[in-house]
């Protein structure tokens, strides 16, 4: 079979700025030595790439988990043209792609499936998607902003000005252009390109599947630090239109944090999120299925299928319940005042289902240990 051919432009970047990173770099700051500031400077303009790939190219645009004001949008934008990672719109393009087509080798186009060199890097260095490299039709709604389409019309000047301009600007001021050029230009750069990268690889191959194992994408807290929370990656392929990746306000997930805040000002508004009801169903729904497959290797496997089914039927049915009181208990609270509500008949129901599916859960879980001690 004939190998697609050889994206030359891309393999220069990373082979140039690559080589820099991991030869350059080190010889200049053991010899030289990097400031403070450069250091600081790295770090911020690495933070400024990360979090307008993240907030802006995946969360805003690919998924439209949220909407912003159109000076958020304009300062995402040139953060992604900094972060050189193609254009708004071309990258919304194949992370659609990637979502619609998930493993699957020949539609997917960072399949984890073909390897992590090929998720991670490998799908960038040769034209494999070849005619359907600028077919951009699942982006109709993106060709309709403006500033989407600005971008992507001169996102080459200004990829160059940013990363270029940015670094040298800093080094005049400092008088450490070599030094900036170095830290701010080449490796914040290869090291903004290999975090973004980490999502499609090393997230579809090291973590827990969490909610389902109908993709191969994975929950990593670990990953979560260099990815600014894009490391629960298996509730993000489950649950794509919601703008939170980490849902536990212990996840570290500064991205949603960001989107958040921003919603406070009145900057970013019709924050999108998976019910709490549907994420514990889809969780209990993928114990269940596991809980199955073990359950073929037993040789009663049919006795403890059904006793297994009925227990699942009811926790699905308590949950139910408890999620509806607890709707018409928000519901109240917003037209009585809480010394009231806390003694109503609502209130007293909501407690009850809410003991009656605890109970529940314990008893699945229990026999969930069984089986798996069986």
């Amino acid at each position: 079979m004939k190998k697609a051919p050889i994206s030359w432009l891309n393999l220069s970047i990373f082979l140039i700025t690559g080589l820099i990173a991991l030869l350059l770099v080190p010889w200049y700051a053991f010899t030289v030595g990097f400031t403070l500031t450069e250091i600081v400077a790295t770090i911020l303009c690495l933070g400024f790439c990360g979090m307008s790939i993240t907030a802006g190219y995946h969360r805003l645009w690919s998924h439209k988990t949220y909407d912003a004001h159109p000076l958020v949008k304009f300062v995402l934008a040139i953060g992604g043209a900094f972060a050189l990672q193609n254009s708004i719109l071309h990258w919304s393009s194949d992370h659609r792609n990637h979502h619609k087509h998930v493993d699957n080798n020949d539609r997917d186009p960072y399949s984890a499936k073909r390897g992590f060199w090929h998720s991670h890097i490998g799908w960038m260095l040769r034209e494999y998607q070849g005619d359907e490299y600028k077919n951009y039709n699942n982006c109709k709604d993106l060709q309709k902003d403006k500033i989407v389409v600005w971008q992507h019309k001169y996102y080459v000047p200004l990829a160059i000005i940013t990363n270029f301009g940015i670094p040298l600007a800093i080094g005049l001021i400092t008088d450490r252009v070599i030094a900036c050029l170095l830290s701010i230009g080449v490796l914040r750069l290869v090291l903004s390109h290999h975090f973004t990268f980490f999502i499609n690889s090393l997230a579809h191959i090291w973590g827990k599947q969490t909610y389902t194992n109908a993709h191969t994408a994975r929950d990593n807290a670990w990953l979560a630090f260099l990815t600014y929370g894009e490391g629960y990656h298996n509730f993000h392929h489950t649950f794509e239109y919601d703008y939170r990746n980490g849902i536990k306000w212990w996840h570290f997930d500064p991205t949603k944090w960001f989107i958040k805040s921003l919603s406070w000002l009145g900057l970013t508004h019709k924050l999108r999120t998976a019910s709490e009801e549907r994420i514990e169903q889809a969780k209990t729904k993928h114990k269940m299925q596991l809980m199955r497959e073990h359950l073929t290797q037993h040789p009663h496997h049919h006795v403890l299928l059904e006793k297994l089914e009925a227990e699942y039927e009811i926790l699905i049915s308590r949950m139910s319940a408890f999620y509806t009181a607890k709707k018409q208990l928000i519901e109240f609270k917003k037209q009585k005042l809480e010394a009231d509500y806390r003694t109503s008949d609502i209130y007293l129901q909501f407690l009850e289902l809410k003991q009656k599916l605890n109970e529940q859960k314990q008893l699945f879980l229990k026999f969930n240990l069984t089986l798996q001690t069986a």
